[in-house]
């Protein structure tokens, strides 16, 4: 990778230097791994509704990194009329931003499910806290895809710019604040576990990956932030103006240590420690801290009676339409339940 003060700005690129050529492509390659990784995961602790959003992520960023590889072979100088090479970048910017609020949505999904496990020291229904934070990660979504489309494409004017500069800020802002709230919700479920000294590795195992995946997250959105924060409108072919751009826009490598590699820890440690091989499907904690108390497939059957797509639907809307009714409240009836079997752990 080029070395920041060598980096000049080109004149017509899209990118506003030229972009390396290895480091996309080795990013592209290491999300396909991942992405395998996270596939096979699923598949083998049957996880896809708690993580199956790491397997889908792990796809955009190999589109993404792949579009931005393609774009560093002479395809990144931008001429009136070269709708296709505009196309790529907008493509590969697009993709590339909106996983990280995928991904934070997923942790979200874990820690319901966390709550889940332990329910009775849950700050908040685990049946609420997909609902909840997907229809704010939703906003997110939609706020960072059309302020990257617009503050992304060069040859709009600079009001446009401007405008999905402000969108862009916006969605990131939000995400942070949901990070911040994320951080008391889980510190608080730790710490009754901790004063009640009930502290499984089903729970807690997940959780400290968690917080490794929120904090990287969050140092992300910081960088994000404070680059939309700086001059950010680009003028193609004014050399001055391009100097004048924010330096975690000018040089390259802010992006791949911030962003691409963050990213890809990020994927890393959920490929190590999947949820799924922790915390097993319709299964909870009782109140004595050692038993796990669970409920057979039949009367999980009976309690979600939603048809696939309705399934579906409450995954692409982020869990705010199409919900499971009435589960939370058999979080105090397991033990009644004629299916329910338990065991020590």
């Amino acid at each position: 990778m080029a070395e920041a003060d060598s980096q000049l700005p080109v004149p017509g690129s899209l990118w506003i230097y030229a972009p390396n050529q290895g480091a996309p492509i080795f990013f592209a390659i290491a999300f396909a791994v991942s992405g395998v990784g996270h596939v096979w995961k699923c598949y083998r602790y049957k996880s896809w509704g708690l993580v199956g959003l790491h397997p889908v992520c792990a796809l955009f960023f190999t589109v993404g990194y792949a579009l931005r590889g393609y774009g560093s072979f002479n395809h990144y100088v931008y001429a009136k009329g070269d709708t296709p090479v505009l196309i790529n970048f907008i493509l590969s910017q697009v993709l590339i931003y909106i996983c990280p609020p995928l991904l934070e949505l997923a942790n979200y999904h874990v820690l319901g499910r966390v709550f889940y496990y332990i329910p009775y020291l849950a700050p908040l229904p685990p049946g609420r806290v997909l609902a909840t934070f997907g229809g704010l990660m939703a906003l997110v979504e939609a706020l960072n895809a059309i302020g990257v489309s617009l503050a992304a494409n060069p040859t709009s004017s600079g009001d446009q710019q401007h405008l999905g500069k402000v969108l862009v800020i916006a969605a990131i802002s939000l995400q942070v604040m949901v990070i911040v709230v994320f951080a008391i919700l889980a510190g608080l479920f730790h710490w009754r576990c901790a004063r009640s000294k009930i502290l499984p590795r089903a729970a807690t195992t997940p959780l400290h990956t968690l917080y490794a995946s929120m904090a990287l997250i969050f140092v992300r959105c910081i960088y994000r932030l404070v680059e939309h924060t700086g001059n950010t409108t680009v003028r193609l072919q004014d050399a001055d103006a391009l100097r004048a751009l924010s330096p975690l826009l000018r040089y390259e490598w802010y992006f791949y240590v911030f962003e691409a590699t963050l990213m890809l820890v990020n994927s890393a440690i959920w490929n190590i420690w999947n949820p799924g091989r922790y915390m097993k499907k319709n299964v909870h904690l009782a109140e004595d801290g050692r038993t796990e108390v669970e409920l057979d497939d039949e009367l999980d059957d009976e309690l979600d009676r939603r048809p696939l797509l309705a399934k579906a639907g409450n995954v692409l809307t982020f869990g705010m339409l199409f919900r499971k009714k009435a589960s939370s409240a058999h979080f105090h009836q397991l033990d009644e339940l004629p299916h329910a079997s338990g065991r020590q752990v």
